[in-house]
């Protein structure tokens, strides 16, 4: 099979790109052709197409003029991501295309190209833009559904994407634009990595045939032997106000009982939260972002992982990942969070943006004895080996292709082996 990827970029950002770029080695190594289309970047790993991506498109610290209007314009529908794309699919001719993240660079204006060229397409949802403008359903630290049946203009009145009437209007008038043309109707299937979002989107009115549950996977530290209870509270994601790291340094702040506390990672929020925890003495260590060896180390000598998010989380692989080097996880009970830890077995659940009930949490875990907290990391491993595994992401993501590839349109639900 000819499988063609279609993403924003073609290097490691985030989670995101991750599953990307594991589904494209687990298809290639099953003996499958396969490629990727994204926008240029001088980032990207090296790709047999990439002479036919679009530029880079360069959206920060623009000012009103005619090159900001004409990026605008290729962020809600980009002619050159169609015409690139015109030319890969020539050259490649897949059998089937899988997108990934395409708003904002690529844009839906790949999906026109797809639907022209007749080739059956999937489309993973790695948030929530297909219900929010902003991506996040988030505005003033709170989740927030006021967009619900199109009313977009809600993003606009509550300058819901970064505090900005002009960045707000611009992400409203690309879900108008989207969903009032239908780019949407070409995507034969989309995939939930939770069924949080798949239950959100069938409440906001999508046709539940065409969404299918795929949770994401994570093996990376499973060939590596569980070591002892760490010395230390781990957060690792970015920091950022919907994340809930100030609420984490409030609960931390509460402890009766002191534990160091290791907060891994980068954003916007870095500073301010560097200050509150030398303003209140508390021995955190920002040890900033880590990836590969460094945050598998990391997780290695950590007691447990805290996920105290407070946005409509889809499906974090942060959680996956804790699981699979054998550590228990604290999860906010919000989003997708839940799905994957079982309150009392591979971790404990605390109410969302409620810092008193996360120090309750962590206090609850630290109480634990070494024995118990080594059950609930064996039991996190063994959920990743069972149901997160890479040999059958591979299997359900094959059977999702050709029951499109067989019935492109008719849009029947799967039902095998928990592709639901």
């Amino acid at each position: 099979m000819k499988i063609l990827f279609l993403n924003n970029f073609h290097y490691l950002r985030g989670g995101s790109e991750r599953i990307l770029l594991e589904e494209m080695r687990l298809l290639r190594e099953a003996g499958h052709e396969v490629a990727l289309y994204a926008r240029s970047h001088q980032r990207n790993d090296p790709a047999p197409f990439e002479a036919w991506f679009p530029p880079h498109l360069e959206l920060e610290g623009l000012g009103f003029s005619l090159k900001t209007l004409r990026a605008l314009g290729e962020l809600v529908y980009s002619a050159a991501s169609r015409r690139g794309l015109r030319e890969v699919l020539a050259r490649f001719r897949p059998d089937i295309v899988h997108a990934h993240n395409i708003y904002g660079r690529l844009s839906l204006s790949v999906l026109d190209e797809l639907k022209a060229a007749r080739v059956p397409v999937i489309m993973t949802l790695h948030d929530l833009k297909l219900l929010c403008p902003s991506y996040l359903m988030l505005n003033a630290g709170k989740p927030c559904e006021l967009c619900k049946g199109h009313r977009y203009h809600h993003a606009v009145l509550t300058r819901c994407h970064k505090g900005s009437y002009a960045a707000s209007l611009v992400y409203a008038l690309e879900s108008w634009f989207n969903h009032g043309l239908g780019k949407y109707d070409s995507v034969s299937r989309f995939i939930a990595p939770s069924r949080f979002l798949r239950d959100k989107c069938l409440e906001y009115g999508w046709d539940g045939a065409k969404f299918s549950y795929l949770p994401n996977f994570s093996e990376r530290f499973l060939a590596v032997a569980p070591p002892e209870a760490g010395g230390y509270l781990l957060y690792a994601g970015r920091l950022s106000p919907e994340k809930g790291v100030s609420g984490l340094l409030q609960a931390y702040h509460c402890l009766t009982c002191q534990i160091p506390l290791v907060i891994a990672g980068e954003g916007p929020q870095r500073e301010a939260l560097q200050r509150y925890a030398v303003q209140q003495g508390l021995p955190v260590t920002f040890a900033g972002h880590l990836g590969g060896d460094a945050l598998q180390a990391a997780l290695a000598g950590a007691r447990v992982l805290v996920i105290p998010s407070q946005c409509y989380e889809n499906a974090p692989l942060s959680v996956l990942e804790a699981f699979a080097a054998g550590k228990p996880v604290l999860g906010a009970r919000i989003g997708g969070i839940p799905e994957l830890i079982e309150d009392g077995v591979n971790g404990f659940l605390f109410a969302a943006s409620d810092p008193a009930a996360l120090a309750g949490a962590i206090e609850r875990f630290l109480s634990l004895s070494g024995p118990q907290v080594a059950l609930m990391g064996e039991a996190a491993r063994a959920g990743v080996a069972r149901d997160f595994s890479e040999k059958r992401h591979l299997a359900l993501l094959l059977e999702l292709y050709r029951q499109v590839l067989e019935s492109p349109r008719q849009g029947r639900t799967p039902t095998v082996g928990g592709v639901l």
